[in-house]
């Protein structure tokens, strides 16, 4: 089972308020130390784009690495795949989506041009021995277009793939997805992808992203991506959830049997760290249940 943490990156890359380099650096640092083994770094888009990103140097050298552990940056042309390696990055994400209106609105070009720029990428990492994980965003509705076809994102997924992606996460951007969704999707990936290629990131914006994690487990899938606390909100449903809280999916995994080799507990401490730096309380419903039962035996501990 592989969780790849994504607060770091898609997380934190919408915040209003600033988050200091050392805090992210140590935001990274007590994950990876709460057992995460697949996360995200940061994102080396141009800072007039993504100013919470602009420190992307600082925050990746800054890093201490741990052996075994895979730490990625999102990388959304040469130009940002040539910083992410100046700065030591050995494992880059490269993205587009399933909705051509969707493509056209977010990264002002077409689902083939961005293909076209994944796989001049994929050129320079083959080169250079960088992995390259694919992200595919609106697998099962655009903002924009409404309901997208599995059809659709096979059109994506398989080029990825055949372009050098070691694991491409198929992305539930608004939220919106239900089980019968995944099943559908998955039902016409897996006849055409092993299902040890494929990954899922969940929003929970309808409350949905537990029992699409369910669903997807159903079909042999094991790559998951999620937030520590629920980090990210979703951005076209303002204040509502986005990302699926890592707390949230440990917990339910941990109670099914499955091994994450996360220590929950260690993921919420990190998550509340990080909030510290925030203007807003984090959502994770696991997250809060952690901190509250902490509170609860620290004044226990007291009154004795």
């Amino acid at each position: 089972m592989l969780i790849t943490e994504v607060g770091p990156r898609d997380g934190l890359q919408n915040e209003a308020a600033p988050v200091s380099s050392a805090a992210k650096v140590a935001f990274v640092e007590a994950l990876v130390r709460a057992g995460v083994r697949q996360i995200e770094v940061t994102s080396f888009v141009h800072p007039s784009r993504v100013p919470a990103m602009a420190d992307a140097e600082a925050v990746y050298a800054g890093v201490r690495r741990e052996p075994g552990v895979r730490y990625l940056a999102l990388t959304p042309n040469e130009r940002g795949y040539e910083r992410a390696t100046a700065a030591g990055c050995d494992a880059v994400a490269v993205f587009t989506a399933a909705s051509e209106d969707f493509t056209r609105a977010n990264i002002g070009m077409s689902i083939d041009e961005s293909l076209e720029r994944f796989r001049a990428i994929s050129r320079e990492a083959q080169r250079d021995g960088v992995a390259v994980r694919g992200y595919v965003s609106t697998v099962f509705a655009c903002p924009f277009a409404g309901p997208i076809a599995p059809e659709a994102v096979l059109r994506v997924v398989e080029p990825m793939l055949e372009g050098g992606c070691y694991e491409v996460s198929l992305g539930d951007t608004i939220g919106i997805g239900t089980p019968a969704d995944v099943s559908r999707l998955l039902d016409l990936l897996l006849t055409r992808v092993p299902a040890d290629k494929l990954a899922l990131h969940l929003h929970d914006t309808w409350g949905m992203a537990a029992a699409n994690t369910l669903r997807g487990l159903d079909h042999g899938i094991r790559s998951f991506d999620s937030s520590a606390g629920g980090l990210g909100g979703c951005p076209y449903a303002p204040g509502a959830t986005g990302n699926a809280a890592t707390e949230d999916l440990v917990h339910m995994l941990h109670a099914l049997g499955h091994d994450t080799g996360l220590d929950v507990e260690a993921v919420a401490l990190a998550a509340d760290a990080i909030a510290g730096s925030l203007d807003h309380a984090l959502v994770g419903r696991a997250h809060q249940a952690i901190l509250a039962r902490r509170r609860r035996l620290a004044r226990a501990q007291g009154a004795a």
